[in-house]
């Protein structure tokens, strides 16, 4: 039931193929986290200003998971993460991209439950 959430720079619209980095990085969460029910991909578009520069390129991942996972699977996933914005981003120079893995809050529900 991952949330990932993909901020990217306005600036990559047409470099970065974002149906073919979804269809990838979905499937790699699930597994990674063994992950059950229903997972949800969020894409953002963003005005670019990194360290200043306009026209910056940049790509943000934020995955968030009901809370078991250990640190050590929390960081993999990270890295595996990092990986495939590489492999994404190899023809775009200058891009930046980062990934965090968090938690979701206690608070979290979903309706219906499954």
């Amino acid at each position: 039931m991952p949330h990932i959430d993909i901020d990217y720079a306005d600036t990559l619209s047409g470099a970065l193929d974002l149906p073919a980095l979804v269809a990838e990085l979905h499937p790699l969460v699930v597994e990674r986290v063994d992950s059950v029910g229903v997972g949800k991909t969020f894409c953002r578009s963003a005005p670019a200003f990194v360290d200043g520069g306009p026209g910056a390129a940049f790509v943000h991942v934020t995955v968030g998971i009901l809370a078991g996972r250990t640190q050590g699977v929390k960081a993999a996933l990270a890295e595996d993460v990092l990986a495939l914005l590489g492999k994404h981003l190899s023809g775009v120079e200058g891009a930046t991209y980062s990934v965090e893995v968090r938690d979701l809050d206690a608070s979290y529900r979903l309706y219906p439950t499954h």
